[in-house]
């Protein structure tokens, strides 16, 4: 729910989304405008992952959105959206990618991140390679 999403952005030092689709769809974009989430000094946005049934459900959520709402959902737009509300570093897909690669990505920023401690941008320029 829209609340429970709320808690848990306000709550965490770093957030981590791996799903389908676009991140904002699946919040109230006015709500999230108006939130500060200072406490979050990362937010990993393993997004855009794109199936036949995913494509089928945003695109009946799209409709029923005006143009610019749409527009408002692509990735750098959400990064700017993310950064005024507060949070300090995002790390996003940019294009619509596979589950497969995802995963991928997923696991090589654990691996870099966690295990071998390297920086944010160190584990950003390792997944561009």
């Amino acid at each position: 729910s829209q609340g429970e999403w709320e808690q848990l952005l306000t709550n965490c030092g770093v957030f981590l989304f791996y799903g389908m689709e676009r991140f904002i769809s699946h919040m109230l974009l006015n709500r999230l405008a108006a939130m500060n989430i200072p406490k979050c000094h990362l937010m990993i946005l393993l997004d855009l992952v794109r199936s036949k049934q995913s494509y089928q459900r945003i695109t009946n959520s799209d409709a029923h959105k005006s143009c610019l709402h749409i527009a408002v959902e692509r990735p750098t737009e959400t990064a700017m959206l993310l950064s005024l509300t507060g949070v300090r570093s995002i790390i996003a897909n940019q294009w619509y990618t596979t589950s497969q690669e995802n995963a991928e990505r997923l696991e090589i920023l654990f691996e870099n991140l966690l295990t071998t401690g390297r920086t944010t941008g160190q584990t950003v320029h390792i997944l561009r390679k």
